[in-house]
């Protein structure tokens, strides 16, 4: 249900009009302060009804009606400041509004609704003060990864894995959806036998729809460098390509949901049939699927969970142990049952029964646990078919309401895709989704909300950066299908996916398009613009299909979808800057690609803009928008070095306050008044020459920033000029500074002493030279809180360090160190992953520091200690 953000989302964008664009609304204002009441009002409200939603019918009716309202008046609202900002729209929006703008009927109709709503508190004796409460606030408790029971399938499939054939061998696991294909892949794919066995091991998600030249790219990447020749390859030369890197040696490859027999067919080409050392598994709801792949080997159909296993998966879900207090056993054992032995079900009802377990309240805990018992039992009592749909639905409804169009969102991206965190959380924001919480940023929230999404069992966290953050995250099969028709009904409405049937018609049809208020559009995006939808209510566009935008298409979107907050079309090749874009100003989030070299000027019509993603294959990009006056622009990221505006002389009030990414940006841009207009920064990347940076000052002046990166570019310079000289001096770096990249940098080994001395420095990255020089003597230079070293594409040969020096490392990463001969036993005292590629030589001693955390551990008489050495394929 997302009323509650629905009408969040009014009531900032009613408040910001009324401070910043009164103007637009001549004789509308006395209405347009009415309207910000009422919706005050009506969000208190809400907060409370979202827990009652299937209690009360009448209440469901209620909210649809509330809904209803809120969306026509958010589209009046939208349609006339659009009118009154750009008289050419007046025709596109007559066919909405029959002609005209309602605006002064809009708080009316509002009205009328909490009529109805003060009729409903006083017929049911609704506490107006708990309309007031919310679940907010607490603290979110991140799930581990259990895998529980299917020791035994373990093992039968790893000794398929080291059969010998004379040709290669594919292997499949065929399963229910929900039953654990993808988590038992996962451990084999992990198991020390196999990754010794296999040191080249590549996995990919193939899905229901798929590009194969996409899949051959994804293997190949694990190979070798992709390179912009191979993207303009066809399938084949791309499917050659890999089955010559396959022709010899020892691998495993992983196709995860793989759907069809025609799918496998169309893939196999790549996978050399001589190579008898090759090992592909694949994971597949359809048996036919297997007997396709490999005629000579059944498929391996996975069991169900035992009885036994069921149970201990429970109970290490939800209270991260084999315990469950007596108490609560008999709730725990009958809820257990009733999810048939699917590890699913299992996870996605312990995740809700996570939020309801109190360790201080055990007669709290057992009558909430009684309570989702007698709900489970109610939900899954007819049709087993549907039984996993039933519980993600019980999952669904006992969100509470601030979570549930971010979880529903989900749904918009495709099949499998790995979503980037950041991505995901700035789209959250501008569809309004985030709600500000005291002091909290709004990025703060959103993350707060992801990991209890992961908490519930209804998110996984996928990828990971090197200091522990969640990097991406992916939605299973299942959830993401009930998010899609979750989102599409009556009472939701929140997105809807366009796609193209066998027999070449949309679906929804075109005409539908009106109707919706966000959509996904993953394939055919170009049929589907040349026929000139026209969206009047469309808030969202966003598609992953790559492709070229042709110049006669490029001021479609902005022509069919005038009311835009989210545009997502990274994926697209624009061939010039679409200029109708600035037309749109109630523009949120926009991330494009093309070959831009300039950013108009009227970029800064669009008042409302907070992320701004530009992806250029131009070096540079001068920005010609005044972006010091775009008060609510938060995130800036371009790939080239962007040459900003000037900015105006920093008052005594201080500068820009919500910009908190900038990045890349020229060096001519580092001066004191931009560093000081953006004085809250928290993120910040620099591009081009670096050395200019000695002489700068006023980085010292962002006291907020925490991530900086640094990337030496100089375009036609000679080698000398390429080189850096000096860093600025330790006191020039912001104060608190956590995370610094250096790129290209050039810079000699003993200017590492001039970063230890940043006091705050946890994660430290060294790419493509950033130091030149074969030794590194580290010694009495101590990076007291440096947790995360990445090192790539240096020509060291020799590294002299201690423990000492490195007392709280964690983290190592060393990438194409070709010449680097060892690396230095003592750091593993702290080491907790050590991760190597193309760096044959220090092998031998990080199996010696591999060896030695093992000693350590035996001699302390400690439990596992997880560390983790990663080889990559040929460096063993």
């Amino acid at each position: 249900m997302a009323e509650g953000a629905a009408i969040s989302f009014l009531l900032d964008n009613v408040k910001q009009l009324l401070v910043h664009q009164l103007h637009l609304f001549r004789g509308a204002n006395d209405e347009m302060v009415l309207l910000r009441n009422d919706l005050e009002i009506l969000q208190a409200f809400i907060e409370d009804a979202s827990a009652k939603k299937n209690k009360d019918q009448a209440l469901k009716v209620l909210m649809r009606q509330v809904k209803d309202v809120i969306f026509e008046a958010e589209d009046a609202i939208d349609a006339f400041v659009i009118q009154a900002a750009d008289k050419k729209t007046q025709s596109f929006f007559a066919k909405m509004t029959n002609g005209s703008i309602k605006t002064l009927n809009i708080a009316n109709e509002v009205q009328t609704v909490m009529v109805k709503i003060n009729r409903f508190f006083t017929q049911h004796g609704v506490d107006r003060a708990a309309a007031l409460t919310t679940e907010r606030g607490q603290e979110p408790i991140v799930r581990r990864d259990n895998i529980v029971g299917l020791e035994d399938e373990t093992d039968k499939l790893v000794g398929y894995l080291m059969e010998e054939k004379n040709e290669i061998d594919v292997i499949s696991i065929i399963g229910l959806p929900g039953l654990g294909k993808t988590t038992i892949a996962g451990k084999i794919f992990r198991d020390p036998k196999v990754q010794y066995e296999f040191p080249t091991r590549i996995w990919v998600f193939v899905s229901q729809e798929y590009k194969r030249k996409d899949v051959f790219l994804s293997i190949l990447k694990s190979l070798t460098t992709i390179t912009d020749d191979m993207h303009r390859k066809t399938d084949m030369e791309v499917a050659q390509i890999l089955s010559d890197y396959l022709r010899e040696g020892r691998f495993l490859i992983v196709l995860d949901d793989v759907w069809t027999a025609e799918a496998w067919l169309d893939l196999h080409v790549a996978f050399p049939k001589s190579n008898k050392l090759g090992k592909i598994l694949i994971t597949s709801r359809h048996a036919e699927v297997a007997r396709q792949a490999n005629r000579n080997r059944e498929p391996h159909v996975l069991r169900f969970l035992t009885h036994r296993e069921s149970w201990l998966l429970f109970r290490l879900e939800v209270f991260g142990e084999p315990v469950c207090p007596s108490k609560l056993e008999e709730h725990g054992k009958l809820i257990v049952d009733q999810c048939d032995r699917l590890p699913l079900a299992i996870v996605v009802i312990a995740g809700i029964l996570v939020k309801k377990t109190s360790a201080g309240d055990l007669n709290a805990t057992e009558k909430q646990w009684r309570k989702v018992r007698e709900r489970v039992k109610y939900y899954l009592k007819e049709d087993p078919e549907k039984r996993m749909e039933k519980i993600i639905s019980l999952s669904y409804n006992k969100l509470p309401y601030h979570l549930r169009p971010c979880f529903l969102y989900f749904g918009m991206f495709p099949e499998d895709f790995e979503i980037p965190v950041q991505k995901l959380i700035l789209m959250w924001i501008a569809e309004g989704f985030i709600q500000k919480k005291n002091d909290i940023s709004l990025e703060e929230t959103a993350q707060d909300y992801l990991e209890e999404l992961i908490s519930r069992n209804l998110v996984m966290g996928d990828k990971k950066s090197l200091d522990g953050r969640i990097k991406s995250c992916r939605i299973h099969d299942m959830l993401r299908e009930f998010c899609k028709s979750e989102s599409g009904n009556d009472q939701e409405k929140l997105f809807q996916e366009i796609k193209m049937s066998d027999e070449g018609i949309f679906v929804p049809s075109i005409s539908e398009v009106q109707n919706y208020r966000r959509l996904s559009i993953h394939s055919h995006f170009l049929s589907f613009i040349s026929s000139k939808p026209y969206g009047p209510r469309v808030r969202t566009l966003f598609s992953k299909e790559e492709m070229t935008l042709p110049p006669k298409n490029i001021s479609s979107i902005p022509a069919a979808f005038k009311l835009l907050r989210v545009l997502d079309v990274k994926s697209f090749k624009f061939t010039k800057f679409p200029n109708d874009l600035t037309d749109l100003v109630h523009l949120r989030y926009i991330a494009l690609s093309s070959n831009f070299t300039v950013l108009p000027k009227s970029i800064t019509k669009i008042w409302n803009l907070q992320t701004l993603i530009v992806d250029t294959t131009s070096r540079t990009l001068e920005i010609n928008a005044d972006l010091w006056n775009m008060i609510n622009l938060r995130h800036l990221k371009t790939n080239a070095s962007s040459i900003l505006p000037k900015a105006p002389e920093v008052t005594k009030q201080g500068g820009s306050g919500e910009l908190q990414t900038l990045g890349m940006i020229s060096t001519q841009n580092c001066t004191e008044d931009v560093f000081g207009r953006a004085c809250n920064l928290k993120k910040l990347g620099i591009r081009g020459q670096i050395a200019a940076l000695a002489r700068c000052r006023g980085l010292e002046r962002l006291r907020n920033l925490r991530k900086l990166k640094l990337f030496n570019d100089v375009r036609f310079g000679s080698t000398s000029e390429a080189l850096v000289p000096r860093l600025p001096p330790p006191d020039a770096f912001p104060p608190e500074l956590k995370s610094l990249t250096l790129s290209a940098t050039n810079l000699k080994w003993d200017h590492m002493s001039t970063l230890c001395m940043l006091n705050y420095l946890e994660v430290l990255k060294l790419k493509d030279k950033a130091f030149v020089g074969d030794f590194w003597d580290a010694s009495g230079a101590c990076f007291r809180k440096l947790e995360v070293l990445y090192i790539e594409r240096v020509e060291l040969v020799h590294w002299k360090a201690s423990s000492q020096d490195f007392p709280v490392l964690g983290s190592l990463v060393l990438r194409n160190c070709e010449k680097l001969q060892e690396i230095p036993l003592h750091l593993h005292k702290s080491l907790h992953s050590l991760d190597l590629k193309r760096c044959k030589y220090a092998v031998d001693s990080a199996r010696e520091i591999e060896r030695a955390k093992k000693q350590d551990q035996a001699h302390e008489n400690a439990e596992t200690s997880g560390f983790k050495l990663g080889i990559a394929p040929g460096d063993e």
